[in-house]
């Protein structure tokens, strides 16, 4: 018998285990038969008759195949390879139709090739027709979840109906993929690139759900509202547990990513999809308009008495780094527009709105800790005093750069003013939509190159709202603003500003800050002060128990400065970049990107 494997082989015989079930000869069979048999040829050849393919044509032509030095295994096997494949499309076919009793029909199937799922030419039928089995029953479900080869062979089709009703196993699935994607957004705020065009912000949203983990999420849950529960559950869990805002972005790209599909089975019950898919339009632009603003005031105004719980996922949802930066952007757009027509803040409804839902998102974690669904109050004191005083500080500017315009004659002795109004500086410490709003203030500022107003706000910074200037955000954003600021890094005066007076004020006590001053300082060593680069380096260099990452960017800084003692550098090229204040205007198509800070 050509091409049979030995008789003594251990491994053929588990192979085939489970033909005997169904009536069928493997080889064990054989074995025997040549055991007790007395003319093994005879055996044989009587052993082919009963197992070969029972077509009466086919014996005659099989002599043939052997005159060409055909093995017979090797002509059975595509045969074999003919008939999976036409019976793999058949069960295809049969599950798309429209037979009343198709699910019938491939559970027959289903039982019949069951009991050789071991076998690896058999099992891709039998995971074909569980694939396509809308209730594989529950008896098959526990055999392939407690077979953990059989598991992890499944389709997710199969996977879904296993996983619903066993959260500890999905959370199994799901855990390495959440750690994933936070270690990804992490890395994407250390970046070594800094810049003011390509930043953490810049990925548009839907970029941003082509990622892989959004994308292995959306198959895992397919169409099945239970499992989206399930990782909403998770996401608030782990939010709860860390306080980490990027659980908050993955809860509103998953809803959209959904959404992008038309997976209306979950999109129609999550009861911020509307609101979601509204606001992830003003994140596409980095601006909310009037239009949408109405549309987001009509569903906070919509919550009615006893779904207040939405409020819960809604802020959730605002909590999200990438909302919040469209919102606090636009609120200091809405400034601007306010000081052009001598409107004070509190008669904007448009700005009122823009706070409350700042407001929502910065109360996410207190509201799902607390499980108390209903909106923070806002402080009105931040439209009344906070926000005047941060007016007077552009006033101040405007009028400083006007008098220095100003013919010889006519001007008078004013200097720069140093000091902050006192209501500003305890509003950034005391209120946490207020420090938001202060800290955009401070990167609009630097991304106009105005380094008066800077020198004179960053060392405001040193004590914020939660220490939010020392977030990875803000300093990601900070670091990139800077290096449109790189020559004023010849001067002690700025270095000393930026450095001295904000950033070292808590380097050494936080780890994240020392990384993002190696950042800048990779960036545009060439252009800081010699003499102060040198004593940055002394001041920088990391302790023993400092982080990989913080050494090898400490590593990397220093093996730049020998190289450029080596080959003085040549002179840089500045980014051609309009950073004027633009007018206030609404985009009229979707293609048309607004950055207004």
């Amino acid at each position: 018998m050509h091409g049979t494997s030995h008789a003594g082989d251990p491994k053929p015989l588990k192979m085939f285990a489970g033909l005997p079930e169904l009536g069928i000869s493997n080889g064990e069979d054989l074995k025997e038969t040549l055991t007790n048999c007395t003319e093994p040829l005879k055996a044989i050849d009587q052993f082919q008759m009963e197992n070969g393919i029972l077509l009466p044509t086919l014996q005659s032509a099989l002599p043939f195949l052997d005159l060409h030095g055909t093995p017979r295994l090797e002509f059975h096997q595509s045969v074999f390879d003919e008939l999976r494949e036409k019976l793999m499309e058949r069960v295809a076919t049969i599950a798309e139709g429209k037979d009343e009793d198709r699910y019938v029909k491939l559970e027959e199937l289903l039982e019949k090739s069951f009991p050789l799922v071991k076998m690896p030419s058999i099992q891709p039928i039998v995971m074909q027709v569980l694939k396509h089995l809308p209730k594989v029953p529950e008896k098959k479900l526990k055999q392939v979840m407690a077979d953990k080869e059989l598991y992890k062979v499944c389709a997710v089709e199969v996977k879904r109906q296993i996983w619903q009703d066993n959260q500890a196993l999905f959370g199994d699935e799901v855990s390495p993929l959440l750690k994933q994607y936070i270690v990804e957004k992490e890395a994407a705020l250390f970046s070594s690139d800094l810049s003011i065009l390509h930043n953490f912000f810049s990925p548009s949203p839907k970029t941003r759900r082509q990622g892989e983990v959004v994308l292995k999420l959306t198959q895992m849950i397919g169409k099945n509202v239970k499992l989206y529960d399930m990782v909403l559950q998770f996401l608030r869990t782990l939010f709860l547990r860390t306080r980490n805002v990027h659980y908050c972005t993955l809860r509103a790209e998953l809803l959209m990513s959904l959404h992008d599909l038309d997976i209306s089975e979950i999109c129609s019950v999550d009861p911020c999809h509307k609101f979601s898919w509204c606001l992830d339009a003003c994140i596409r632009e980095k601006f909310v308009d009037a239009k949408r603003a109405r549309e987001l005031q009509g569903f906070l105004d919509g919550v009615k008495k006893g779904q207040e719980q939405v409020l819960g996922d809604l802020s959730m949802i605002l909590c999200d780094p990438f909302a919040c930066n469209t919102l606090v952007l636009s609120t200091v757009r809405n400034l601007q527009e306010l000081l052009s027509q001598d409107a004070l803040p509190r008669d904007s409804p448009e700005l009122l709105l823009l706070l409350r839902m700042l407001s929502l998102g910065q109360g996410a974690w207190d509201m799902i800790d607390s499980q108390v669904f209903k909106e923070p109050r806002m402080d009105l004191e931040v439209v009344t005093r906070f926000l005047p005083a941060m007016m007077s500080i552009v006033v101040d500017d405007y009028t400083f750069t006007v008098e220095q315009k100003l013919p010889s004659e006519e001007k008078t002795s004013l200097t720069y003013p140093t000091t902050l109004p006192e209501t500003f500086s305890r509003y950034i410490q005391e209120n946490r939509v207020a420090c938001e709003i202060g800290l955009y203030y401070v990167l609009h500022i630097a991304k106009q190159r105005n380094k008066n107003a800077l020198q004179r706000l960053l060392p405001a910074l040193v004590d914020t709202y939660n220490d939010m200037a020392f977030g990875d955000i803000f300093l990601h954003l900070l670091t990139g603003h800077l290096t449109l600021l790189s020559d004023e890094f010849g001067s002690e005066e700025f270095c000393t500003a930026v450095f001295d007076n904000f950033l070292l004020t808590s380097f050494s006590r936080s780890e994240n800050v020392h990384r993002h001053c190696l950042r800048l300082l990779n960036h545009l060593h060439q252009k800081v002060l010699v003499s102060y680069m040198e004593t940055l380096m002394k001041t920088l260099e990391p302790p023993k128990q400092s982080s990989e990452s913080v050494k090898e960017l400490y590593t990397l800084l220093k093996e730049k400065l020998e190289a450029s003692k080596k080959s003085p550098p040549e002179p840089e090229e500045a980014p051609s970049l309009d950073l004027g204040l633009h007018p206030v205007t609404v985009p009229s198509t979707p293609s048309t990107p607004t950055t207004p800070l």
